[in-house]
């Protein structure tokens, strides 16, 4: 749209030129009615052409708040804006502006000239005075020559930019002055009238609508991706703190990310070892080589955040800098603190906040921590006590076995018959007995990290065989075939010999106890790239999934009278699984009730 539309200059001379005549003729002269008639179609038709721009007008008002209305981006709505003010009014630029309350002033956001091309802050050159004061009063500016108007002529901007058309009108929405629409022609003179004045004032009604509900969009946007990133950095945070079980870590994870989204200078993290000790400060950074951090002292600020009420901002505590303390509470229990501080500037309440709710996610690590301490501790007493009872019952159960074996070899006198079979059912449990204080010593070993591991290389099939060799009575007692399948080329094991031969002792032991009576087991290895894997296989009784799963776990034993008829503890499997761990390799099983079991272990290859 153009200009706003006036009686042409070439007709408005005519209407000037034919008052001038019908003054110096005479009032009868035949003439008068002629030039009087042309005088009112004059004025008839630039009546026409102001009621045809003004409809114009008016529905380029409609169609660019139509547009404004579905535009939700605020930086589209301000460029719409300022195309439509300089098309209504026929400005050669101008501008818009809106409050920036943090900068606490007004910020030029769209800039445009004409031809619809966008300004620099340096190519637009405005009137200061003119915007301060719309932006201040609320109400419209208009002049028609900035250069003479009384109000302006001083202004040192328009004396330097050559002002002369000024219209400038407040974005306003319920009194709230949102920013000004500004426009303006350097060169003409008398461009703006009243009229453009109220148009631009009826079209910014419907601009500052516009705008507001973009900049409410644009917050709400951003709000809504702060508040995305705060929760993907939360589930980061939860990751990183539940990555382990040792306290100092969980304590180190917390303060750095305290720090980090406090923007902290230093800060401390303390940890309830249990519920009836203080707080103790497991980790700190940014403090002096010598200056030791400390809790705060009774009667400080920070002081009741450690019975677990919320964050205290330090004002005036004992402790400097400022600083907050946040309380770690699980199920209404303080478990630990966090403390930030920095120099300047005070901890806003965004960053409070920030801080309580990484203190909340952090409550279920700092609570495992002392769980798992807790059980640690209770399983060191475990193992001690497994491993002084072990000890203690080596040297009763030794002297038993040796008398035994003395009494029944009749160093002491003749041993008849019935004597024999209670002094074999002696020795008989005994052996039971050593076996389980053996079993319970490499567990306790294992889990304290004691087991003593000794690797060289083994050959593997010379191993199997030596095995086989020594529960070669076990198998004839029971009529028992082993079939041995290992390749001639099989390479040496890098393994411990001794735990090794336990392993198979343990896995065939089992493959004897659970296969029937002319059964037969089959032992296979076979190389696997870098590993070598035994298989022991019977033909026996057989488990169900349900078994299998729980196989491995101590003192797991089947349900059925046939497990339940062989003497065990159920260690022994649990034992090999853990052995076979820590040896570098794997254990696996796989079976069906009735048709035997077969058991596979991996064990690395020497390297050469």
């Amino acid at each position: 749209m153009t200009a706003p539309q006036t009686m042409p200059a070439s007709l408005e001379g005519l209407r000037v030129a034919l008052r001038a005549m019908q003054k110096r003729l005479d009032p009868g002269d035949g003439l008068q009615g002629l030039i009087q008639q042309t005088l009112a179609y004059l004025d008839s038709f630039n009546q026409e052409i102001s009621r045809a721009d003004e409809h114009s007008r008016l529905a380029a008002i409609f169609q660019v708040s139509q547009a404004l209305g579905s535009s939700l981006i605020l930086d589209d709505a301000l460029t719409q804006v300022m195309d439509a003010a300089i098309q209504l009014t026929g400005a050669e630029r101008g501008c818009i502006m809106l409050f920036d309350e943090a900068a606490g002033g007004l910020d030029l956001r769209a800039a445009r000239n004409l031809e619809r091309e966008s300004l620099s802050d340096k190519e637009m050159e405005y009137s200061r005075s003119v915007v301060e004061t719309v932006s201040r009063t609320g109400k419209a500016v208009l002049t028609t020559n900035a250069q003479t108007d009384p109000r302006f002529s001083e202004q040192r901007s328009v004396m330097q930019f050559s002002l002369r058309s000024v219209l400038c009108i407040p974005l306003k929405v319920k009194d709230r002055v949102l920013g000004v629409i500004y426009v303006d022609n350097r060169v003409r003179t008398g461009l703006f009238s009243e009229r453009d004045r109220e148009l631009l004032s009826a079209f910014a009604v419907q601009a500052a609508i516009a705008i507001e509900n973009a900049q409410l969009y644009t917050l709400t946007d951003r709000a809504l991706a702060a508040r995305v990133a705060e929760l993907e950095g939360l589930q980061r945070a939860d990751r990183q703190l539940n990555a382990t079980l040792e306290t100092d870590k969980v304590a180190s994870t917390l303060l750095d990310l305290a720090v980090q989204i406090t923007h902290a200078a230093r800060g401390w993290v303390a940890i309830r070892p249990d519920e009836e000790s203080d707080p103790q400060i497991v980790a700190a950074s940014g403090f002096a080589e010598k200056e030791m951090p400390a809790l705060p002292p009774a009667g400080d600020p920070l002081a009741a955040a450690v019975a677990g009420s919320a964050v205290a901002v330090r004002a005036g505590s004992t402790l400097p800098p400022a600083g907050m303390l946040a309380p770690v509470v699980r199920e209404g229990k303080t478990v630990g603190l966090v403390l930030v501080e920095r120099a300047e500037p005070d901890f806003s309440g965004s960053e409070r906040e920030a801080l309580e709710r990484l203190a909340d996610h952090a409550a279920a690590a700092a609570e495992n921590t002392r769980l798992f301490q807790r059980l640690r501790r209770a399983n060191d007493a475990k193992s001690q006590f497994v491993s002084i009872v072990s000890h203690e019952l080596k040297i009763p159960m030794t002297s038993i076995r040796g008398y035994a074996d003395l009494l029944k070899q009749g160093l002491i006198g003749p041993v008849n018959e019935k004597q024999l079979e209670f002094l074999r059912t002696i020795v008989s449990n005994v052996d039971r007995m050593t076996a389980l204080v053996s079993d319970l010593s490499d567990i306790s070993r294992i889990e304290t990290g004691r087991l003593r591991i000794e690797p060289a290389p083994v050959p593997a099939g010379e191993t199997i065989r030596e095995v086989l060799t020594q529960m070669k009575p076990q198998f004839d007692a029971r009529r028992q075939v082993v079939e041995i399948t290992i390749p001639e080329d099989l390479p040496k094991l890098h393994t411990d010999p001794q735990r090794l031969m336990q392993i198979l002792t343990n896995l065939l032991s089992n493959a004897n106890k659970y296969s029937p009576e002319g059964g037969r087991i089959e032992v296979r290895a076979a190389q696997e790239g870098a590993l070598v894997r035994v298989t022991v296989q019977d033909h026996g009784i057989g488990m169900t999934e349900e078994e299998q799963s729980r196989l491995f776990t101590q003192f797991f034993r089947g349900e059925s009278s046939a497990v339940r008829d062989q003497p065990g503890w159920g260690l022994g499997l649990h034992v090999t699984k853990r052995m076979v761990e820590v040896l570098g390799g794997s254990i696996g099983v796989g079976s069906k009730p009735g048709e035997g079991s077969i058991f596979s272990f991996t064990q690395p290859v020497e390297s050469t």
